[in-house]
């Protein structure tokens, strides 16, 4: 099956725009490695290096995710917000991640630290995008408290552990890549390509539990539509 390509050549590079938005969806969408991605191309007639992917998926990926950033609909002011500890190079950090309602991940930040300071980092740049929120639910982390209440003073904040269970789940494809990588590389890396990964899961994971046969696939389809659209956009 070859991938079609009406649309014009990025500049300095030799294949289409095409081949190259399919190569960042599949990696991240199918959960599969460079060499999954190499291996899925050539089955289509595109003979490529699992580098040449690598590069792609670094280049590109924010790319779609700053389209998708930019397109979806204002979030729910009901934020839910963790940390989960990732092992980087022998060395453990944080990764912090604020859910609204709707389980539409908001945010993601890598850091060293999981204190006072490290939660008010993360918390500002989610006022500073979304606003302040109406409600906000955390585990029972006390570094919380503060940042909360000096940022969001009219926010309720509930900090309860049974109430997270929306944002335990939003980790487990974290958890997921993060055994296929073989553990991220780097700091650089794992916030490089988490935030690229979040957001377009966003579009391509809508609730199927949630939705009819029917209404999955003309979501699916949308999200298609939508990729196809951001691909028209990619500038080299």
């Amino acid at each position: 099956m070859k991938i079609p390509t009406d649309m014009s050549r990025l500049k300095g590079f030799r294949y289409p725009r095409e081949v190259i938005a399919y190569a960042v969806w599949a990696y991240h969408r199918l959960a599969l490695s460079t060499a999954d991605v190499e291996d899925l191309l050539a089955a289509r007639g595109v003979i490529v290096s699992r580098e040449a992917v690598r590069l792609w998926v670094n280049r590109f990926g924010q790319h779609f995710a700053a389209c998708i950033r930019r397109d979806r609909p204002r979030p729910n002011d009901k934020w839910h917000m963790d940390e989960v500890v990732i092992t980087i190079r022998g060395k453990k950090h944080w990764l912090w991640r604020a859910i609204d309602a709707r389980g539409d991940v908001l945010d993601i930040l890598v850091q060293t630290r999981r204190n006072a300071k490290a939660a008010r980092r993360f918390f500002q740049r989610l006022v500073a995008r979304f606003g302040e929120p109406r409600v906000v639910i955390t585990d029972k982390l006390r570094s919380y408290i503060k940042p909360i209440k000096t940022l969001a003073p009219d926010a309720d904040h509930r900090a309860h552990k049974g109430l997270n269970n929306a944002i335990e789940v939003s980790h487990r494809p974290t958890r997921k890549r993060e055994k296929i990588m073989g553990r991220f590389k780097s700091y650089r890396q794992a916030q490089r390509f988490l935030s690229a990964h979040d957001q377009i899961n966003l579009i391509f994971r809508p609730r199927r539990y949630q939705l009819t046969a029917t209404s999955y696939r003309h979501a699916r389809s949308d999200a298609f539509s939508l990729w196809a659209d951001y691909t028209a956009e990619m500038a080299a």
